[in-house]
């Protein structure tokens, strides 16, 4: 009976579940439900989706990026990836992105200046841990886009950091961000090397309960995640599926065409 009760309970807290569902309520309504449903894809940490050989660390750090770009289907943002040694990066850096903000609609200007480009600092040390690079990148991206949003993630400027690696699970990197929210610290100096890690805000739980979310949305079977997941996640995972898959409700409201989703969320205000 002690077993028993024990697998009854959820994965995370009703109000962390609550929350995932809401920002991805949030993402659909700014970042184009339609190109989420039709064209993002489950990226994969394999040679598949990051293919390429390249002879330099910098090299490399610009071949992730430019795949993560695509992948994130921003392949047209005037962007410069440089060592964080060397950029400075201010808060307010604008730039002029041309026809749609995410998509096939998006116009490339190969003419922009690399004063006018967003740059995006890579960590030199991160480039053997490269599921972790492919996660701050897709971070950083998201943190550029939420501010393009007509609207506050829910839970406001407090859950920024959280929103926008949420929102960079709703771009299709869910898999990295369960992978490398968390990495073991102990063992031998020589083991760990704090620069190659990334700075997380969601739990490697929740990030694989919002990782579940976008499977189940996009209806994606477990055969072709879970061998891509670290071996202690993948439980968690299939058990967050079946909680998500039994809440039609609000998986109804989330497939709803974004004006419609709009109107309800103003109703329920």
């Amino acid at each position: 009976m002690i077993f028993g009760l024990l697998d009854k309970k959820p994965v995370i807290d009703s109000s962390s579940s609550e929350w995932i569902f809401q920002a991805y309520e949030w993402a659909l309504q700014n970042f184009d439900a339609t190109l989420f449903y039709q064209d993002t894809v489950l990226v994969c940490p394999t040679n598949d989706f990051f293919p390429g050989k390249v002879n330099s660390v910098h090299s490399m750090a610009e071949s992730i990026f430019e795949q993560v770009k695509t992948y994130a289907g921003i392949g047209h943002w005037p962007t410069l990836v440089q060592d964080q040694s060397a950029c400075q990066l201010t808060e307010s850096q604008q730039i002029q992105i041309q026809g749609a903000l995410r998509g096939p609609q998006g116009i490339k200007n190969e003419s922009v200046d690399d004063s006018q480009k967003l740059v995006i600092p890579y960590n030199p040390q991160q480039i053997n841990n490269p599921e972790g690079m492919i996660a701050t990148y897709a971070h950083i991206l998201s943190h550029h886009m939420g501010r393009m949003s007509k609207t506050q993630p829910p839970g406001g400027i407090e859950y920024w950091p959280h929103a926008t690696e949420l929102l960079a699970v709703f771009l299709g990197f869910g898999l990295m961000f369960a992978n490398s929210a968390y990495n073991f610290r102990g063992g031998c100096g020589s083991c760990y090397n704090p620069y190659a890690q990334r700075s997380a805000y969601l739990s490697e739980t929740e990030a694989t309960y919002a990782l579940a979310l976008f499977s189940v949305l996009k209806e994606i079977p477990n055969s072709e995640v879970t061998p891509h997941l670290k071996a202690h996640l993948r439980g968690t995972y299939r058990k967050s599926v079946k909680e998500i898959s039994n809440r039609q409700q609000e998986l109804r409201q989330l497939k709803q065409p974004p004006e419609t989703q709009a109107l309800a969320s103003s109703a329920s205000v």
